[in-house]
């Protein structure tokens, strides 16, 4: 007696939507980090540290 195999069924997976607006937030913050680092380029930031 043969037994018959179940195909498994193909899921429909979705990529998760992403707002707009987080990567206007993401560039911003992007944007923020390169000109702190920018404005500290040269700057003696050792004295903080110890």
């Amino acid at each position: 007696m043969p037994v018959a195999l179940k195909q498994p069924t193909p899921s429909i997976v979705t990529a998760p939507t992403t707002s707009p607006w987080m990567h206007l937030v993401w560039f911003g913050a992007a944007g923020l980090f390169v000109s702190i680092l920018a404005m500290t380029y040269g700057l003696d930031l050792s004295p903080g540290f110890f």
